[in-house]
């Protein structure tokens, strides 16, 4: 008696068992259809990449009386960038205008040749507008798509340069030239490399290389933390001055007026900040 009961004992815990594995078995079953039938999660979000602040408080800066651009919170000198689309200049009338410094362009790079030219004025310019008293700077427009071009373009303009002396560094103003143009299109990493072999050649023979960008150009193609070594000069205009990183020049307008140039011209502003 006491055998078949612990038999009828073994048959219902079999049957126990087997209840609970097919109950465990649907449930598995049902979560696997219910995976695969769900939608899937979204990706996770990846945060925004967001730039500091402006390095600037725009109301530190104000038109002075001549419509030169002054800053009320540091020193600041006042200045201009010529080619010779400004022909003729009478830099006296410049300098007694209260101009204190000038960009000259050297030279350039053609936007679809490729050839390299002097500007036709630079010698005439230095000579005016240090008989005048004012700073002198240089600086070369890049059409440059390759580091050894670069390269090419620093060495023509300290051939060009070879006996200025100069007060201001020597700008390498990369600009895009235009659609279908040789720079269309350049990847932003090769243009830095372009910066970087262009800047290191004028350091390497004693003087002070600077980058000339816009402001779309400067955040959308410039690496600028990597550059920020080397000093800057942005252009931006009819703004505020906001902007994420600290330059030493601000061409602010493109269509100056001054005494002793016919015609409009850029006028700059360098913001000399102890910081």
């Amino acid at each position: 008696m006491q055998k078949q009961k612990e038999k009828i004992n073994q048959k219902q815990l079999l049957w126990i068992s087997i209840v609970v594995l097919a109950a465990m078995l649907l449930v598995l079953v049902g979560v696997y259809a219910a995976m695969n039938n769900a939608e899937p999660p979204p990706p996770p979000e990846t945060p925004e990449e967001t730039l500091p602040a402006s390095y600037y408080n725009p109301e530190d800066f104000q038109l002075d009386e001549n419509g030169f651009m002054s800053c009320l919170t540091a020193d600041y000198e006042t200045g201009i960038d010529v080619s010779f689309y400004q022909g003729e200049i009478d830099w006296q009338q410049v300098k007694a205008a209260g101009v204190e410094f000038v960009f000259i362009r050297v030279g350039s790079r053609g936007t679809t040749e490729g050839k390299l030219y002097a500007d036709e004025m630079a010698q005439q310019y230095y000579q005016g507008a240090k008989d005048a008293g004012l700073q002198v700077g240089a600086y070369f427009y890049s059409q440059a798509v390759t580091p050894k071009e670069a390269e090419e373009e620093a060495w023509f303009v300290l051939d060009q340069i070879a006996n200025w002396e100069l007060d201001k560094p020597v700008a390498y103003d990369w600009e895009w030239g235009g659609e279908g143009s040789r720079t269309d299109g350049i990847d932003p990493y090769m243009l830095n490399l372009c910066c970087v072999s262009f800047c290191n050649i004028i350091e390497n023979a004693g003087l002070q290389p600077m980058i000339y960008f816009n402001a779309y150009q400067g955040l959308e193609q410039m690496d600028l933390p990597f550059l920020q070594d080397i000093p800057f000069w942005l252009a931006m205009y009819d703004t505020p001055m906001e902007f994420p990183y600290r330059v030493d020049y601000w061409q602010y307008t493109a269509e100056g007026t001054i005494p002793g140039i016919e015609g409009i011209v850029d006028l700059n502003i360098r913001i000399k900040m102890d910081n």
